[in-house]
């Protein structure tokens, strides 16, 4: 159930998005936590993770990142997937626990590209250019060593991840039934590395300036659309920081941000999921002006989601001035699965500790007992 408004924020206001009714204005954030089959299929555990957010008041919860297809989507072991019917099936358990709990959930749809370092159906990677990526690979997702050099991904199998992400979300409405979608187009992965002007030097169409750079996203908003109707909810996420880049931020600044996000508000989007680590900071050093804010700016008519940093509710309440639609936490949902019902009842809410994320990044036991 959501949480009664028993102090005054606009967080705990209602709203709503393409027919879609929130009770208040608090989200879950997509959060990656390996804990599917080797087959890739939510289990029971996972459907007790996400009923809890629905219980402990958040209107929406934001699944982990999905993978789309059996070839190069998949980024991480035990990650799971959208690409069968064994797997929408599974995830409708999810969903229809989160539904049961007053809820609704949002299905995240990832390709990993030259992140990928733990995909049992190929052993090479690929992405926009054979450029090694930065960093090296994520442990607590059961990685070791530096990322593999990828190879550069062909035309013909642009088309095919640009199939996977429409058959996925297809699996998504039609079986699984989730409620709306949410393209993965942040934080390093295969759309933000066709984004990224370091790691995509294509001569091609999907490769030059920042609007360019774009298509394939705005290519994969367009084929999910059309796979799921004009009715569901369909949104981006964007970010500049990386899971193996933390510091990254967009060379072209706050011009470039303009276009980007003018270019989303033309796309079949409904929303978008902007994520930085401190939401309410200037996008860019030396400037005034936060991602949020230019987001809000020049993409008006979007329904927009804010992530980073925001468990404290001072600092939601100000990015909701900046422009915010909804507030999505991620580690502050993680420890306060109930955060929206602690804070309505001005009760202190639990610190976050490393502790729960090592030494794998999976669903424990004592966070299903919170």
């Amino acid at each position: 159930m959501n949480a009664p408004a028993i102090i005054p924020s606009p967080v705990f206001t209602g709203t709503s998005l393409k027919g879609l009714d929130f009770a208040n204005r608090l989200s879950v954030a997509p959060m990656t936590r390996i804990s599917a089959s080797c087959a890739g299929v939510p289990g029971e555990r996972m459907v007790r993770y996400y009923q809890r957010f629905a219980r402990g008041g958040f209107s929406l919860v934001t699944s982990e990142g999905i993978y789309t297809d059996k070839a190069y989507a998949q980024t991480y072991s035990g990650q799971p997937g959208l690409t069968d019917r064994e797997q929408a099936d599974a995830w409708r358990r999810a969903v229809d626990a989160v539904h049961a709990a007053g809820g609704s959930i949002f299905a995240q749809l990832m390709h990993g590209g030259a992140l990928s370092q733990g995909n049992p159906y190929r052993s090479d990677t690929i992405g926009p250019s054979a450029i090694r990526p930065k960093g090296s690979q994520m442990t607590g997702y059961r990685g070791d060593g530096p990322y593999a050099m990828p190879r550069e991904i062909s035309e013909a199998e642009i088309a095919a991840a640009i199939e996977g992400f429409a058959g996925a979300a297809r699996l998504a409405i039609e079986v699984a039934g989730f409620d709306g979608i949410e393209i993965h187009g942040a934080n390093g992965y295969l759309l933000d590395q066709f984004f990224t002007d370091y790691t995509n030097h294509r001569q091609d169409r999907w490769g030059g300036d920042i609007v360019a750079r774009f298509g394939l996203s705005l290519e994969v908003l367009k084929a999910v659309r059309a796979a799921i109707g004009p009715s569901v909810p369909l949104g981006l996420r964007l970010s500049q920081g990386k899971v193996n880049d933390f510091r990254h931020k967009w060379a072209e600044r706050e011009q470039g941000a303009a276009r980007v996000f003018e270019a989303l508000a033309e796309s079949p989007a409904d929303f978008a999921h902007v994520t930085e680590f401190e939401a309410w900071r200037p996008a860019f050093e030396g400037g005034e002006i936060s991602l949020v804010s230019l987001a809000r700016r020049h993409a008006p008519r979007l329904f927009l989601i804010a992530n980073g940093s925001l468990h404290d509710l001072a600092r939601a309440e100000q990015v909701m001035e900046s422009g915010a639609d909804m507030i999505a936490l991620g580690r502050g949902a993680l420890v306060n699965p109930d955060w929206p019902h602690l804070t309505a009842a001005r009760s202190a809410l639990r610190p976050f500790e490393l502790s729960m994320l090592a030494p794998i990044s999976d669903i424990k036991d004592s966070e299903l007992a919170l």
